[in-house]
């Protein structure tokens, strides 16, 4: 049996899975963070941890990862030459490297017109129309990710630092915020010299939390995220008829606080980005693909 295999890596985990051509998942496995951007060699060994643990999962032998063409859906593959460096070291037959939004746009549409909105640690919008792919954002934490859980736990620290020198009331938010931190700001500040995308984003469910509440603090942070992730929605001229998805850990607490016209446009995905890159791997590998031999 010929196989594949199709791979989800983002800052947070990687996902691997092993199908068949006709893409039917016999074996899945996760490992730790695979950003290429922010950490190559670590997302190459935690890539190949995935493979190897599907194999595994599957009953097969990892020996036969040599042997396996691959199609890699993963984050930081945007940007820079992190995508050709990773190809040329990974232990696969054929090595793919496409952008994490686009294996979630084939997982949510198949291959049909539409839009998606990654609403997760990070964010990225992504719309297919007539067989044509564009992509708005994904340019990362620093530059980017306008309306993500890293900017909305960003944005709560730097709400509570103000309320703590007073040039902003505070609120119950703020004030728990700082309890975390033991009520001082030094540490506040201590934290943020090493923190990454997803530690700022652990700290928005309690923006989430508070805003439920009706903490004024809590309400401004979110409807500023809503006011960026809709200005980069109206950048992708969706039609009326054109199915959207929103996907990502968020996706379930913004959708509500979107306006009406985008929660009309709102569809359930057809599956995850990871099958969606076993979709990708087999339609590529398979009879036909053009690519099972190279």
């Amino acid at each position: 049996m010929k196989l594949v295999l199709g791979i989800d890596g983002g800052g947070t985990s990687c996902r691997a899975a092993l199908a068949g051509l006709d893409g039917e998942i016999i074996g899945r496995a996760k490992s730790g963070p695979a950003n290429i951007r922010t950490d190559l060699t670590g997302a190459r060994a935690n890539i190949v941890e995935a493979a190897r643990l599907a194999f595994l999962d599957a009953g097969r032998d990892p020996a036969l990862i040599p042997e396996t063409p691959a199609l890699l859906g993963l984050a930081g593959s945007n940007v820079g030459t992190y995508r050709q460096q990773l190809e040329a070291i990974l232990p696969f037959r054929k090595s793919v490297v496409e952008s994490d939004a686009l294996i979630a746009l084939e997982g949510a549409l198949g291959q049909a017109d539409g839009a998606i909105a990654v609403l997760g640690t990070g964010t990225a919008f992504m719309v297919r129309r007539d067989g044509q792919v564009r992509t708005v954002g994904g340019w990362g934490f620093l530059i980017g990710d306008q309306g993500s859980g890293g900017r909305i736990g960003r944005d709560l620290l730097e709400e509570t630092m103000l309320a703590y020198d007073h040039i902003r009331d505070g609120s119950p938010l703020t004030e728990a915020l700082l309890a975390v931190f033991r009520g001082n700001p030094r540490d506040v500040v201590e934290f943020t010299t090493t923190a990454k995308p997803g530690d700022f984003g652990g700290f928005a469910p309690m923006v989430f939390e508070y805003a439920a509440k009706g903490d004024a603090f809590a309400e401004r942070i979110l409807a500023r995220a809503v006011s960026d992730i809709e200005a980069s929605l109206g950048v992708l001229d969706l039609r009326e008829a054109d199915p959207l998805c929103l996907l990502g850990g968020l996706a379930p607490l913004l959708e509500p606080r979107l306006s009406q016209k985008y929660r009309a446009m709102v569809r359930p995905p057809l599956q995850d980005a990871l099958g969606g890159a076993v979709a990708m791997a087999a339609r590529l590998f398979g009879p036909g693909g053009g690519k099972a031999d190279g």
